[in-house]
């Protein structure tokens, strides 16, 4: 359970102590948030090979899925809402959480292939 509570934290997954993101960045101002290279407490090197996070871009996918499904069942079935309303809750909710996606997406990356060698 704690692997989660890092994962979603956005902390190292060798000392569960450093931040993998130097700052959260800001969507309304269009800045995506910037990734250490290293952890600053133990050293771990975050991106293991070139185009490491290539696969991160699936993972936010499915996370945008996932999000956008769930705002449909709330807003069309139980709130009732017309499907252009709808459809333009979706949008704003997908705009809203982009930079939540980016960072969650890379953090579920990371602490996916992290191996512990102990």
């Amino acid at each position: 359970m704690s692997r989660v509570i890092d994962t979603m934290k956005c902390k190292c997954p060798k000392c569960k102590k450093g931040n993998i993101f130097n700052n959260k960045g800001n969507i309304l101002l269009l800045k995506i948030p910037t990734m250490n290279d290293r952890c600053p407490v133990c050293n771990y090197k975050f991106e293991r090979e070139t185009g490491f996070f290539f696969g991160a871009m699936f993972v936010s996918y499915g996370l945008a899925v996932a999000q956008m499904i769930i705002s449909l069942v709330v807003f069309w079935y139980f709130i009732d809402l017309s499907p252009l309303r709808v459809f333009t809750i979706i949008a704003l909710i997908a705009f809203l959480l982009s930079t939540v996606n980016f960072k969650l997406s890379r953090s579920i990356w990371i602490h996916f292939f992290y191996k512990d060698t102990i």
